[in-house]
């Protein structure tokens, strides 16, 4: 299986229409979140990617919330939104997590959750599925330019107990392109210039 991987397009629509070409011949996309600018430019940035006719899972990331990214993709029709759930295509399970994980610094406009919550929303991630979750696991692709590992607990404690296959993440610009693995699990901070990748 080819996989699409991006992540913190934040309303970049040149970037979107490059994304849509990358995906032709694929098999599955999946986009890691923050796809607006602090809540600004979501339908507008969709719209650029709803030309994917691929199978495209997305997550929200912090800058935009669950219904409003459920809504921009109403007429998407490859498009299917995750958060704390799951879906099976082609015979594989992948599941999502959206929003800002731990809690961030930048006040209340930003869709974000404690690790306790997001613990409860990964309670269901099956065994060996594709994880797409915008925030990164403590100590994989969540290194900031301060030298601090900013990811998240509770998606680390998910990756060691159920150990998915692979693992799309974005959130920490500083580590776009980031990749490294634990035991059989591949993660990788994603970022906006599309990478892909093979799944067997």
């Amino acid at each position: 299986m080819r996989i699409l991987l991006f992540s913190d397009l934040h309303a970049d629509l040149a970037q979107a229409a490059r994304l849509v070409q990358m995906a032709a011949g694929v098999d599955l996309v999946l986009a890691a979140g923050d796809f607006a600018r602090v809540h600004r430019a979501l339908r507008e940035t969709i719209d650029a990617l709803s030309p994917i006719t691929t199978p495209t899972i997305l997550v929200p990331g912090n800058n935009e919330r669950l219904e409003a990214l459920t809504h921009a993709c109403g007429a998407w029709p490859a498009a299917r939104v995750l958060h704390g759930s799951g879906i099976t295509i082609a015979g594989t399970d992948v599941y999502g997590l959206g929003g800002g994980v731990p809690v961030t610094p930048f006040g209340a406009w930003s869709y974000d959750f404690s690790e306790a919550q997001a613990a409860d929303m990964l309670a269901d991630l099956p065994e060996g599925a594709l994880l797409v979750s915008h925030s990164p696991p403590k100590g994989h692709g969540d290194r900031t330019s301060l030298g601090d590992h900013v990811g998240s607990t509770a998606v680390l404690d998910a990756i060691l107990a159920k150990r998915p296959r692979l693992v799309v993440c974005g959130h920490i610009h500083d580590d776009w392109g980031h990749e490294s693995a634990i035991g059989p699990t591949t993660i990788i901070n994603a970022g906006p210039r599309g990478r892909i990748v093979e799944q067997s």
